[in-house]
């Protein structure tokens, strides 16, 4: 019976992530792009400016811009950007990298468009402001049984398979290190997370805005160093993985299809462009213009692929250690490091996998919270769910059952189809709000957005309508 739901899965899988999500993901990626006039590269500046202004925007009864930008941050930079770029140069050679850069600077048009709809559809609860695919597929599409569908492929996938996925890395990192007992980091880790996801929403973004700055920052200085000290390999690198992308170096490792397949995969895995879970929290800050944490989000994007994932990628490639048959995961980029920095990388490896991985469990607790919330405001059915997570995390720590993380990669896959689609039908919206805010940054504004000014502007909640007798602002933009 297993062998045959496995087979099943595998063909799931080779179907979405071979062929349909390779084609939507480029197509839709590519239409926003042109839609929102290469927002990616001609708003860079803006994206910046909000993002400072979001940090110095701060209040105890609310969630920043910032923080909520750290708690999608704390789910895209988890151990798939060191972890995930090792499995990608393994299976599809370093054209897989190539690849990569293009889902993320395609894909941030996506991203954009996705947390601004988060924004605009947003609800309001007694923790604060909360929302994502599921309620902007019930409020803007009025169907909320495509929001059900979302929430429970996300809840499935995020908050209990891939925070199993975080603590197995973590875990067969500190293995490979130092020996360490898993079943014994696997309880400590549930002992730490427990209190945190205990404490609500508030306490989860406090803790994302300090842990992942620093994090990035540190791991990004060790990758500019071993840069700096084979910079004389840099050309020779570049060329190899655009050379690996088109099948141009077949020696070096991979075809164009597996290149491709796996630069997309991974791809989508790290910066989550289109995928539906960064919304979740760029639903909860409290920000005058949706399009402000739109803007914020697909700087998300370009920082975690361009940079972060980037950074992992020479970090391997300026070694030899990726030509070694069987090498993979964590044990390559650790093995990658080390033949760079000496023996010491291993184990300040496994140190900066415990705390990315770590952020990576608090981002995906919470992105199924706030869709369980979505299905049934039951704390009863909370507390099940935070059980189920803390289970999962030990699990994790001491097993991998292939089949588990086969679902896990069949629940993403067919989470991000539901989320593309819901984002097409709503993208006229989000055209609509950037019209708006670009009108009111050209007019010299601090932009501030009323429903009003969208045609149809049913199931809205948290944004108020422009008084008409003092303000022309609520008409409407075509």
């Amino acid at each position: 019976m297993q062998q045959i739901l496995e087979h099943i899965v595998g063909i799931a899988n080779d179907l979405l992530w071979s062929k349909l999500l390779i084609v939507l993901l480029l197509s839709l990626g590519i239409y926003f792009t042109f839609r929102l006039k290469f927002l990616q590269v001609r708003m860079l500046k803006e994206m910046v400016r909000v993002l400072r202004e979001g940090a110095a925007s701060r209040s105890k009864n609310s969630i920043s811009p910032f923080q909520a930008f750290c708690i999608s941050m704390a789910a895209r930079v988890g151990t798939g950007n060191i972890t995930g770029i090792a499995i990608a140069i393994a299976l599809g050679g370093p054209g897989a990298i190539f690849w990569m850069w293009i889902i993320a600077i395609i894909g941030s048009a996506s991203s954009f468009v996705e947390s601004t709809l988060a924004q605009i559809y947003k609800v309001k609860d007694v923790n604060g402001f909360r929302g994502g695919p599921a309620y902007y597929m019930e409020k803007g599409l009025n169907k909320r049984w495509m929001g059900a569908l979302f929430a429970v492929l996300i809840t499935l996938s995020f908050g209990i398979v891939f925070n199993s996925v975080q603590s197995n890395t973590v875990s067969l990192a500190f293995e490979n290190a130092f020996g360490t007992n898993r079943l014994t980091l696997g309880l400590i880790l549930i002992a730490v997370f427990g209190t945190i996801i205990f404490g609500g929403v508030k306490r989860i973004a406090k803790l994302a805005e300090s842990i992942v700055v620093v994090l990035a920052v540190l791991y990004i200085g060790v990758a500019f160093f071993v840069i700096f000290t084979n910079i004389t390999q840099l050309p020779s690198v570049l060329a190899l993985i655009v050379k690996n992308a088109f099948g141009f170096d077949q020696a070096a490792g991979g075809a164009l299809g597996a290149a491709l397949m796996q630069g997309v995969r991974r791809g989508i895995f790290s910066n989550e462009a289109g995928m539906g879970s960064a919304p979740n929290a760029a639903a909860t800050a409290t920000t005058s213009h949706p399009v402000k944490q739109g803007l914020i989000q697909a700087f998300g994007v370009l920082t975690d692929t361009l940079v972060i994932c980037t950074s992992t990628a020479f970090i391997i490639l300026f070694s030899d250690a990726y030509h070694t048959p069987g090498l993979s995961g964590i044990a390559l980029t650790q093995a990658s490091l080390s033949s760079h920095v000496g023996s010491w990388a291993s184990g300040f490896l496994a140190i900066l996998i415990l705390l990315f991985g770590f952020c990576a469990l608090i981002g995906n607790y919470y992105y199924g919270e706030t869709n369980i919330g979505f299905l049934n405001k039951s704390k009863k059915l909370i507390f099940v769910y935070r059980i189920g997570v803390l289970a999962m995390i030990v699990f994790g720590c001491v097993a991998k059952v292939q089949l588990v993380w086969d679902l896990a990669d069949l629940f993403m896959g067919l989470m991000v189809v539901v989320n593309l689609i819901a984002i097409f039908l709503l993208s006229k919206v989000v055209f609509t709000a950037l019209k708006d805010y670009t009108r009111q940054k050209k007019a010299g504004k601090d932009p501030v957005f009323y429903k009003d000014v969208l045609k149809n502007h049913n199931g809205i909640e948290c944004w108020p309508v422009s008084d008409t007798k003092t303000d022309t602002h609520n008409k409407q933009i075509s």
